[in-house]
């Protein structure tokens, strides 16, 4: 079937012009835009449906007085197709109703002041994280915000296995229809899953992190699909010792030791005749049936955000609960729901059908891809596995070359540049969305020639040397034998084992309470935050992913020859078929698995003496260190053996220093040790107070947070 990817009129947005040429090409689309025939004001959501409404008790430093409540429930909505914001999604017009327009049902849930005196006239909407709601602070429930979440995934499991009503504290799930052709036949095509790091007799699940592969085989005879085990695979593409399972030897089936080979029938499930074997991956290709038309969660998550920050009531005079208390919104998503906003605002979804912004700001956190949903076959649940999408196309803000790649000049605010519909847009990292999620090339191109711009609504801000999230916190986290774990950490994600490093305990919490205090002023009161701390090229902080040009030194418990060549998980050029357009991630993906074309290089920060990255944001543990936080971890071989040797997902690790003078010259430590930084705990203590007041002043640690560490440091087992 030929490609429909239609292009709408937020493309003019996005020709491939030079640089030179770019302001004009802005301008020339804004006046396009402003031609466009007006839309009335809507939220297409024509029915609120209230399932479920409860107090919630006030968290420890809430205000006396202050009662929430919160509210969980359905919106069904629908799209007019021809609308520009609609027309973009991919499918749209093979999933209509007979009246021509694509319907969805999406959960909700509201956590509201029960008295509206004391909102505060500002509302988080959250973008659920594969159908979870993440918490929320207490700063917010103290201000009085309203906060929303929304359901935009309709591949998830919760939306796989859809109730008649929505729950408070369930997982959101979304209803969309499926593609049909233009005769209502159903669509087929190529999709790949793949199983890694399972053994044993028992029949295994296809999943895609921790969700089913939201597609099944159209028919369960082996012959018509290919299953093959593989040795490795290496970041340049290149794969190992692939074998091909006979169809013979291998079914589409439940089974486990009690119920052997064949099994009972599953297209959920693979049962292997002689078992699976750890030291291999298996991959298997199959033709699937009916996908839903998944780029819709686009305009759900868009016009309900919009609803409830707009509308006073639905078509049929239900009433919106929040009506009228909310004057500034912003969208919010953390790693893949951070995605989720990178990609929504790249394809101009921040634009309401009545042409006003929806979100007056964003904040994506540790996020640093877009997400991968708006094509035929999409797996948005995809990060780290060889051939899955989300890094094609532009990861960088402003319009620029793709010169490694080839790629028309574009940027992820192109199309809301030309609607002028752009928010106020506030990212942060750590380390491991360096090593583990291909963020660099967002900063310096896919050449990595010279660090790209920032506009002036983007603030960037980086925190060296932490893993996804952060760690822990504290400083008896840092200590052998007294905080920090003798054993490795955990790497998140699709049962990829532990890591040989313990646990980095390099904490994002108290960075984050003062980022979401600067990203509320900014939106609020226009009071802008603190300038980007991140890596730069012109500063000499950034250099090419290897050991020698990042400055690491050998450490002890860290072999000479890492990082490996082999080890930070670079940017793959991937082709998906002629159909697929990864500027955009849209369209029909038809290669399944993609054609690896091109392996990017890849930047990282450069280290000090000890290990510790440069650059980034004050964070006191950071200056007051007590060991080498890494951004990466080296996974352990156990029982998960096929990723051994490589990178432990996006994990981090430590490597504390010596006590003394002695203990750091046994084991040929070349860093200082703690009595030779800081003398005794009471030096430690004000090498607290002093980075606690450093970061303090340049705006990045609140002051209640900066009283709290100071007193964590007096009762750590630091030096004592």
């Amino acid at each position: 079937m030929p490609s429909r990817h239609p292009r709408t009129a937020f493309a003019v947005a996005a020709p491939g012009f030079c640089a030179p040429a770019r302001t004009l090409a802005v301008g020339v689309a804004v006046a396009l835009a402003s031609l466009l025939p007006a839309v009335p004001a809507q939220a297409r959501v024509t029915r609120l449906v209230i399932d479920a409404r409860q107090p919630v008790a006030a968290p420890p430093g809430a205000p006396a007085g202050m009662a929430y409540e919160q509210i969980a429930g359905r919106v069904f909505g629908e799209l007019d197709p021809a609308l520009p914001g609609n027309a973009i999604i991919q499918d749209i017009r093979l999933g209509l109703d007979a009246d021509g327009k694509a319907r969805y049902v999406a959960t909700f849930q509201l956590l509201k002041p029960v008295d509206k005196a004391r909102a505060s006239g500002l509302m988080w909407h959250d973008v659920p994280n594969r159908g979870r709601i993440f918490a929320n602070a207490v700063q917010e429930f103290a201000a009085g915000d309203v906060m929303l979440a929304s359901a935009w995934q309709g591949d998830n499991a919760g939306a796989t296995a859809v109730k008649p009503t929505a729950a408070i504290g369930a997982n959101q799930w979304l209803q969309l229809p499926v593609a049909r052709g233009r005769d209502g036949e159903r669509i087929t095509g190529e999709v790949f899953a793949r199983i890694v790091n399972r053994s044993g007799p028992a029949s295994q699940p296809l999943l895609v992190q921790t969700n089913p592969v939201p597609y099944r085989p159209l028919s369960l005879d082996t012959t018509k699909a290919r299953l093959v085990s593989r040795g490795g695979e290496l970041q340049s593409g290149e794969v190992i010792d692939e074998r091909v399972i006979p169809a013979a030897d291998w079914a589409w089936a439940r089974c486990d030791a009690d119920h052997p080979f064949p099994g009972t029938p599953d297209p959920t499930q693979i049962c292997l005749k002689a078992g699976f074997d750890a030291k291999r991956l298996y991959q298997v290709v199959f033709t699937a049936a009916d996908p839903q038309v998944l780029g819709m969660g686009f305009a759900a998550w868009r016009d309900v955000g919009q609803f409830f920050k707009t509308a006073q009531a639905d078509e049929a005079g239900t009433p919106n609960p929040v009506a009228g208390w909310v004057s500034h919104s912003i969208g919010r998503g953390v790693s893949q729901s951070g995605n989720f906003l990178r990609g929504w605002l790249h394809l101009g979804f921040n634009q309401g059908e009545d042409g006003q912004a929806v979100h007056d700001g964003l904040w994506p956190i540790i996020a640093g891809r877009r997400i991968a949903l708006n094509h035929r076959w999409a797996q948005p649940d995809g990060v780290l596995e060889l051939y899955q999408a989300g890094s094609e196309g532009p990861q960088w803000w402003l319009p620029a070359p793709d010169p490694l790649r080839g790629g028309r000049v574009s940027g992820i605010l192109q199309r809301c540049q030309a609607t002028r519909t752009c928010p106020k847009v506030i990212e942060h990292f750590g380390a491991a969305e360096v090593w583990a999620l291909k963020l660099t090339p967002g900063w310096v191109g896919t050449d990595g020639q010279a660090d790209l711009p920032l506009p002036a609504n983007v603030r960037r801000y980086y925190l060296a040397g932490s893993h996804h999230g952060g760690g822990a916190g504290g400083f008896d986290t840092s200590l052998p034998g007294v905080g920090l774990p003798a054993t490795g950490a955990a790497c998140p994600g699709n049962n990829f084992g532990s890591g040989v490093l313990p646990a980095n305990p390099m904490p994002h919490t108290e960075t984050v309470n003062a980022l979401r205090q600067h990203l509320r002023h900014w939106v609020m009161q226009d009071l802008p935050p603190p300038p980007s701390r991140y890596p730069t090229l012109a500063a000499g902080q950034l250099a090419r992913a290897d050991k020698a040009s990042l400055g690491l030194p050998t450490l002890p418990g860290l072999r000479a020859s890492v990082p490996e060549p082999d080890f930070i998980m670079p940017v793959h050029v991937l082709d998906h078929g002629p159909d697929f357009d990864p500027v955009d991630g849209s369209g029909i993906a038809s290669l399944a698995p993609p054609r690896v074309r091109q392996v990017l290089p890849m930047w990282a920060p450069k280290v000090d003496a000890d290990g510790n990255e440069l650059g980034g944001v004050p964070v006191v543990l950071a200056l007051a260190p007590l060991g080498t936080y890494l951004g990466w971890n080296i996974t352990a071989a156990g029982d998960k053996p096929f990723h051994a040797g490589q990178i432990c997902n996006y994990a981090g690790g430590m490597l504390p220093f010596a006590r003394t003078q002695a203990q750091r010259e046994a084991t040929q430590d070349p860093r200082p040790s703690l009595e030779e930084r800081y003398g005794s705990h009471a030096g430690y203590v004000a090498a607290v107070r002093q980075a606690a007041a450093s970061a303090q002043k340049q705006g990045f640690l609140l002051p209640e947070d900066a009283q709290a560490l100071i007193r964590a440091a007096e009762a750590s087992q630091v030096l004592r």
